[in-house]
């Protein structure tokens, strides 16, 4: 039995010329008796949260690296030279140490080196060499093109040099695709390994899983260059044999030389276990003058903002606040509210509309005395703990919304506080989903269009819907991919294997990170075009895993048109109103909603809900905030019944006489999830925090959580009853 580990190996996220899927990749290296895997895609470390994540679930041991582009000469310089102004190099991250230098090292490759691809030289390489593991790269590697072109001995100049900044952490690395070229150059590296006392690792530059994978990946380099099966040109220089080979494959290409696949062991050897994620690191907020802590100075401006809310601090309120500030404090997110607060605030001070909060936010007295929301929890009932739980560290998460016009002034005032090296928006990609994938396969093919679009179109109108799913689901579809027409059963196939490549990356539409310090020393970096700020090279799901601290900076149009209506108002009637201050019970109001006439206001214009607005003819707030909460596929099948009870055509039942405090506003239908929270405090005797456990095992049908939860609430309710 051979021993070997795949140290050169590209994802979906070598965009567009990767086809290998992350899962399944992991999933095929376990299976052919390999306990690590490399990462090793061009010019990013866009996978590699995915990829580290997914290999610790598989129990294979994750190298963490990269295949950067070496610019020839400064990577500063961006003239146009005689053929590729770069070339390839494998760097495999050994430490923590290592894997900041290499994040730092793809970030100057974006932020300093673009010119066509992410280029470094090798300025920065020696700068950022620590805990770095080097590999000479394929044939595009500079040691193989100086064989190649100039011969061994200028050859030799290049590995002095590497030798020299690497020491022992620096390897030869040969392949074997069946590339005349190869064959010299491997003839060369051995022979300039024995002379530099130097140790040869085998490789196979990944790019796809299985053999067959090969025509698959063929279309997605044909995608890349724009051209058809037909077209010669279009076709990079692949022999079809860089798939993820077995060990016993590998041993085949090199029968003469079995040491290059065990000094492949001594590279995972040498990779130290250690966690690339990290606890929030949070920007520091600067203090006014005569404040020492941030709790200090959060605290007296959540009481000087509760004297303006309140008539009176009673001690209810005080008892919320001071719970809250505990709460806020334990977890150590004072900072956070004060970053968020100051920019709120100053967005209002320069003009801009803010948005009253949505979700969970607008459970916080804190939030809302600081003014970060516009709505009083107490006064409606709403409770922290769905915001922030004491028995569930996570990173609290405020949603805000500013007019699309004044969006961007609010962005650059957080650039220029914290500065432009600590703020980034977060990157996304624009990935093959299953119709998106037949519709691009089948291009290349030349499958007939309509042809095409009937293939798409037998695939299930639903969001996240996979291929694999859909044969399961679609029988006509299934029998087309397994034995239909030959060009339509290709693209079927074709498309299954390259659904979930990464196709092009974008910038998130409100995700922007601001970091305590410069960014480029916590995470991976990358420049986009449709953003002059930095973009992150993780996405927005991932990147607070990694100590990011995200916020959501949401341009929102109605807030534009509540904007042009107010202006338009004044010009035209001389009357000035102030949105934040506007009566909850005009009749006139009122009046309209029960028209139905609610076309351009924000959740209430559907067809749908201005039929049941009909129905129900609203009388109060409280009625509008239950049907925009009702509103939604699930608790929308409860409308009806909640219309009956408001006119009194239905007698109002609780589920318990204990509930009917808590379900009174409501005609006793559970409208909201507080209201389930609540309910599991006082049935079941849990805490709020806990309750909130359960309400969100309950939102993401969690049954393994919910018949534990299930267990402590009967247990809870027959105490109670004692």
């Amino acid at each position: 039995m051979f021993e070997f580990t795949h140290l050169h190996v590209h994802t979906q996220y070598s965009i567009l010329d990767g086809a290998a899927n992350i899962e399944l990749l992991i999933k095929k290296t376990k299976n052919s008796g390999m306990n690590a895997l490399a990462i090793t895609d061009h010019g990013n470390m866009y996978g590699v949260l995915k990829f580290f994540n997914e290999a610790k679930k598989q129990k294979i041991k994750p190298i963490i690296g990269c295949e950067v582009y070496i610019a020839k000469e400064d990577r500063r310089k961006k003239e146009k030279t005689k053929g590729k102004h770069y070339h390839h190099l494998i760097l495999l991250a050994k430490n923590k140490t290592g894997y900041h230098n290499l994040s730092k090292l793809t970030s100057l490759g974006y932020l300093e080196g673009f010119y066509y691809k992410p280029r470094i030289d090798k300025e920065i390489l020696e700068e950022y060499s620590e805990g770095l593991i080097v590999s000479s790269a394929c044939i595009g590697g500079e040691i193989p093109y100086t064989i190649l072109n100039h011969g061994e001995e200028k050859a030799q100049e290049v590995i002095d040099w590497y030798k020299e900044v690497f020491g022992d952490d620096f390897y030869l690395e040969i392949q074997n695709h069946g590339s005349p070229d190869q064959k010299t150059v491997n003839e060369s590296l051995f022979r300039l390994a024995e002379k530099n006392n130097l140790k040869v690792i085998a490789t196979n530059d990944v790019h796809f899983i299985n053999k067959e994978d090969y025509d698959a990946h063929d279309i997605l380099i044909r995608l890349n260059t724009g051209s058809d099966i037909n077209d010669k040109k279009g076709k990079l220089k692949y022999t079809g044999q860089e798939y993820l080979k077995t060990p016993e494959e590998m041993a085949a290409l090199f029968p003469d030389h079995p040491e290059v696949l065990a000094n492949t062991l001594e590279i995972v050897e040498k990779i130290e276990d250690y966690n690339i994620h990290s606890d929030i690191v949070l920007p520091r907020f600067p203090l006014p003058e005569g404040f020492g802590s941030e709790d200090d100075y959060l605290k007296h401006l959540t009481y000087e903002g509760a004297k303006r809310f309140y008539p009176e601090i009673t001690n209810e309120i005080k008892e919320r606040l001071d719970f809250e500030l505990n709460v806020i404090k334990e977890m150590g997110f004072p900072g956070y509210f004060l970053i968020v607060q100051d920019f709120i605030n100053k967005a209002r001070e320069m003009g801009v509309t803010v948005g009253p909060g949505r979700g969970s936010a607008a459970g916080s007295a804190v939030a809302f005395c600081t003014g970060i929301t516009s709505i009083d929890p107490i006064k409606y009932n709403l409770l922290f703990e769905r915001f922030l739980n004491p028995d569930r560290v996570t990173m609290p998460d405020i949603d805000i919304d500013f007019d699309d016009e004044g969006r961007d002034k609010v962005l650059d005032y957080v650039i220029k506080k914290y500065g432009e090296n600590r703020v980034a928006q977060i990157v996304t990609f624009g990935t093959m989903a299953a119709k998106m994938a037949i519709r691009d396969v089948a291009r290349v093919l030349k499958l007939p269009l309509p042809d095409a679009d009937r293939l798409a179109k037998l695939v299930p109108e639903r969001p996240g819907i996979s291929l694999k799913q859909a044969f399961k689901e679609v029988p006509e579809l299934a029998q087309i991919k397994n034995k239909g027409d030959d060009l339509e059963r290709k693209t079927l196939q074709f498309a299954e294997t390259l659904e979930g490549s990464a196709r092009h990356t974008g910038t998130h539409a409100c995700g922007v990170i601001i970091g305590p310090d410069d960014l480029i020393n916590h995470i991976p970096l990358a420049t986009a075009k449709d953003s002059e700020l930095m973009v992150t090279q993780y996405e927005g799901k991932l990147v607070e895993s990694v100590g990011m601290l995200k916020m959501d900076f949401l341009g929102l149009k109605t807030l534009s048109i509540i904007n042009d209506a107010i202006k338009n108002i004044q010009k035209r009637h001389n009357a000035k109103i102030d949105i934040e201050n506007i009566p909850w019970d005009d009749k006139k109001t009122f009046e309209l909603y029960q028209r139905g006439d609610t076309i351009g206001t924000f959740q209430f214009e559907s067809e749908g809900m201005r039929s049941y607005l009909k129905e129900l003819e609203p009388t109060s707030i409280e009625d509008l905030i239950a049907m925009n909460a009702l509103y939604r596929p699930g608790p929308m099948e409860f409308i009806p019944t909640y219309i009956k009870r408001k006119h009194g055509k239905e007698k109002v039942n609780y589920p318990h006489p204990l509930l009917e405090e808590i379900l009174k506003p409501t005609y006793g239908i559970m409208v909201y999830q507080e209201q389930i929270m609540q309910t599991a405090q006082i049935m079941g005797g849990f805490s709020l925090g806990k309750a909130d456990l359960l309400r969100r095992a309950m939102g993401k049908k969690d049954m393994k959580i919910m018949e534990k939860q299930k267990v402590v609430f009967i247990e809870g309710a027959e105490k109670k009853g004692d």
